[in-house]
């Protein structure tokens, strides 16, 4: 087994660095790109997932089959799974991506002594990794985000998406490249499957300096963690579980609808995770919040809890259907309670109270705040009109919440004569 593992993790170490050297021989190509070559390879790539539809629907075909003969989760074969009407709305986001205008290059900051200028300069990082969980979507998600951006990549999803990726990659992205000018090699997919390569992405500084990690928690932050022993930057989405607050002068019909949308769909990270139901409803309002999530086909999971109130229920496939409920005596109680056991994705307040509401926004650190709107919100799209990378929950400087094209450039400060 010592042997099998060894020519794995050499078999990813080789398929990883021959990637990255494609693309950065690439990256140029892109980084040198007019604005409307750019858009091009995105209109492109949209009218491609209409045509290449046939291709890409039977390599999907093929993994959804091994996904059920391997006992996959249910809800891990729908984020899978692909169809004409997904394959529409990928390709509507495309265009309206391709429809956004680009930022200027440079902006003067201001004038220096001796009749110089500054200027700051936005550039390219170059080539930047990807590893994510096996969602189709996700390779076109972060491949024009790639483009837009004018980075090169190198793409790594989970192994039960490979042939779709593959489809994906070969007969649309590559393509599109091509028919606008320019170098198919600066988007790149892994193709070796396994955890292997995962890592092997992770362990290239001098060629892949920044990598996106989205996935399940504990996979991600061990990928974090080893990036950073070989000095690799990442912008990872490890945790997620959104929060919602009703408090005392919530309107039922508000509470109710806020519920509802926030639970459309169970294996996303901005779903509602925890409710915390103000102490005052608590012995009024549970029955019936009880019974709708009975309902929506959802189990409560009442105190005393026999798990951590943040636990992510996204993340544990026999168990998504499940919502944890607490009480919490007041906004800033119950702020708390989202800043301190929940990951920080998001949290949201039901309530006719401006004050109480105010005070919970006021409290509340995390990467997205809502009053009387769901959680699912949090998302590049809905929030921001284009698609997203990964949404970063790092409290540090830099690009947090939903990460864009915007977020993946460097800051290049340039000082000349007037």
């Amino acid at each position: 087994m010592m042997a099998e593992e060894t020519q794995a993790t050499e078999q990813a170490r080789v398929a990883v660095s021959a990637a990255a050297r494609s693309a950065r021989a690439a990256a140029p190509s892109l980084a040198a790109a007019s604005d409307s070559a750019i858009d091009a390879a995105l209109g492109a790539m949209a009218a491609a997932l209409q045509d290449a539809a046939p291709a890409v629907l039977a390599a999907n075909e093929q993994d959804m089959r091994a996904a059920e003969d391997s006992g996959l989760p249910a809800g891990v074969r729908d984020r899978l799974r692909l169809d004409e009407a997904r394959l529409k709305a990928m390709a509507a986001q495309l265009e309206i991506l391709a429809g956004v205008a680009q930022e200027p290059v440079s902006r003067k900051v201001r004038d220096l002594p001796d009749g110089l200028v500054l200027s700051e300069r936005r550039r390219p990082v170059g080539v930047i990794g990807a590893n994510f969980e096996a969602r189709p979507n996700v390779v076109v998600d972060i491949a024009s985000q790639l483009v837009k951006s004018r980075n090169a990549g190198v793409l790594r999803t989970g192994s039960a998406a490979l042939r779709s990726a593959v489809a994906l990659a070969d007969a649309v992205i590559a393509p599109a490249l091509a028919g606008a000018g320019l170098d198919p090699a600066a988007v790149q997919l892994i193709r070796v499957p396994g955890q292997a390569a995962a890592y092997a992405l992770v362990r290239e500084p001098k060629l892949i300096p920044l990598v996106i990690l989205r996935g399940s928690g504990d996979s991600t932050r061990a990928l974090a963690a080893e990036a950073a022993t070989h000095g690799v930057r990442t912008l990872a989405h490890a945790d997620g579980g959104g929060v919602l607050y009703l408090h005392s002068s919530a309107e039922r019909a508000v509470a109710s609808r806020l519920i509802a949308s926030s639970l459309d769909r169970l294996g996303v990270c901005n779903r509602l995770n925890l409710l915390l139901l103000d102490e005052r409803l608590w012995e009024s309002w549970l029955p019936e919040i009880t019974a709708q999530l009975a309902d929506l086909g959802i189990r409560a999971s009442l105190p005393p809890h026999a798990h951590p109130l943040g636990y992510e229920w996204a993340l544990d496939p026999e168990r998504e259907a499940t919502v944890t409920i607490a009480p919490a005596p007041g906004p800033a109680a119950a702020a708390v309670i989202a800043n301190e056991q929940t990951s920080g994705l998001a949290a949201g307040i039901a309530a006719a109270d401006t004050g109480a509401a105010e005070e919970f926004l006021a409290a509340y650190a995390g990467t997205g705040a809502f009053w009387n709107a769901t959680t699912r919100l949090l998302d590049g799209f809905k929030l921001l009109g284009v698609p997203e990378t990964g949404i970063n929950l790092d409290a540090v400087p830099g690009p947090r919440g939903p990460v864009t094209f915007r977020d993946l450039s460097l800051r290049q400060f340039v000082v000349m004569p007037c």
